[in-house]
């Protein structure tokens, strides 16, 4: 697309899992009308999660992450525009300007900007040798320093990110230590049975973790290759590269330019609705009323959010007003262990451990007032299953002891 004006019925900001899926969910919907996707990325729209599991490890290729192959987009008439980043919404006249010069006029816009990582904030923190893990660029930067012989790593964030960047590097061969602020793993997302688990796993793989740990710097050589990290206590950690996982900050400034509401994020309501005329927001930085947490407004960094977000939006589109009400759920493989999570621990008041963490096949149960609203579940497949069902049904108070009983299928709790 050149630096000229363009028009299509639905346009799409963002080429990930949300954008992707609000394309195909349109069409699938019977929407006859052009769609045009836009996306930062050079590439056409692929999964995101893999990146920092299967993609960095090699395992999978890129036509093994792309979300579907090239030509379906073609074949379902949605137009990319790849390499270019919407910098201005004008509401009123319903117009994008692009980065590359270009306008684009829309009669209903689909924001799926998703977010940037959190940079870290220290001295050093640019050198080159200094990685995120967000995009595909992000990934084959850090592959390219793996084969020019990168053997030290130094992982900061003890998130999902964090951790699964950790266990690849641990794959590959690479000395990881591994530095998290808070006092455990995993703080902000699971209780202390999953963090304590997961502590002591990378131990057991070989990474120096260290907890209650902050970074003062980034060192690097005079020519401006990194060389270690400066931790909080003093100590010079020396390294080859050093992967940041500390978060991300949702990609809506033009939104919030152009008058729409939001402060953690953009606001949207039950049919993912900004607003501004005519604007929707799904996935990463939609901020939403979530009735799987007691009607918060929060936002949800997760595929099954950013998808189910995107069908709500299409249904929309073509007249059908159905409230976006999905049960959440995350995966994380690290090693050879895989955790499935259904539900929202956000407020629970009691854990209950389903097994033993010590066969590395076990079941945390989140509760709240006595009724479970979240399973975090390494390995059971057959509980996170069920937990799903389990959530889905509203089920009121249950006995701890059931709960706690492997024996007892969690199906017939419901």
């Amino acid at each position: 697309m050149t630096s000229t004006a363009h028009h299509a019925d639905v346009v799409i900001v963002g080429t990930g899992h949300g954008g992707a899926q609000a394309a195909i969910a349109l069409r699938q919907q019977g929407h006859e009308a052009s769609i045009l996707m836009i996306g930062r990325d050079n590439a056409p729209p692929y999964e995101r999660p893999p990146l920092s599991k299967e993609y960095l490890a090699g395992d999978k290729g890129f036509e093994r992450i792309m979300i579907r192959p090239e030509k379906f987009w073609a074949e379902k008439d949605v137009a990319l525009h790849l390499g270019a980043a919407v910098t201005a919404i004008d509401p009123q006249a319903h117009r994008l300007t692009l980065s590359d010069g270009g306008t684009v006029t829309y009669r209903k816009l689909i924001w799926s900007g998703g977010g940037d990582p959190r940079r870290l904030p220290v001295p050093g923190a640019v050198l080159p040798g200094v990685f995120y893990v967000r995009d595909k660029s992000d990934a084959d930067a850090m592959m390219k320093a793996l084969a020019d012989g990168a053997k030290r790593a130094v992982v900061i964030g003890g998130g999902y990110i964090g951790l699964e960047a950790a266990a690849v590097l641990r794959k590959l061969g690479c000395e990881v230590v591994l530095v998290e602020m808070l006092p455990r793993l995993l703080a902000r997302v699971a209780g202390e049975e999953l963090s304590t688990f997961y502590a002591e796993e990378h131990r057991r793989q070989g990474v120096d973790v260290r907890l209650e740990t902050g970074v003062d710097a980034v060192l690097g050589e005079e020519a401006g290759r990194v060389t270690g990290v400066k931790l909080d206590t003093g100590e010079e950690v020396p390294c080859d590269m050093v992967v940041v996982g500390i978060g991300i900050v949702p990609a809506v400034a033009p939104l919030i330019a152009a008058g729409a509401a939001g402060s953690n994020g953009v606001d949207v309501d039950f049919c993912c609705r900004t607003t501004l005329d005519d604007v929707y927001a799904i996935g990463d930085c939609a901020a939403h009323a979530n009735p799987f947490a007691d009607n918060a407004v929060i936002r949800l960094e997760s595929v099954q959010n950013a998808h189910d977000m995107a069908n709500t939006v299409a249904k929309a589109i073509m007249g059908e007003k159905e409230p976006y009400h999905a049960l959440p759920w995350f995966w994380s493989n690290q090693y050879d262990l895989k955790l499935q999570t259904a539900g929202l621990s956000l407020g629970f008041d009691q854990t209950v451990l389903r097994g033993d963490p010590a066969t590395r096949k076990f079941t945390v149960v989140y509760l709240k007032g006595g009724v479970p609203i979240a399973f975090d579940c390494v390995g059971t497949m057959k509980d996170y299953v069920q937990a799903r069902k389990l959530l889905e049904s509203g089920v009121g108070k249950i006995d701890s002891a059931l709960l706690a009983d492997p024996e007892v299928a969690l199906k017939d709790l419901i």
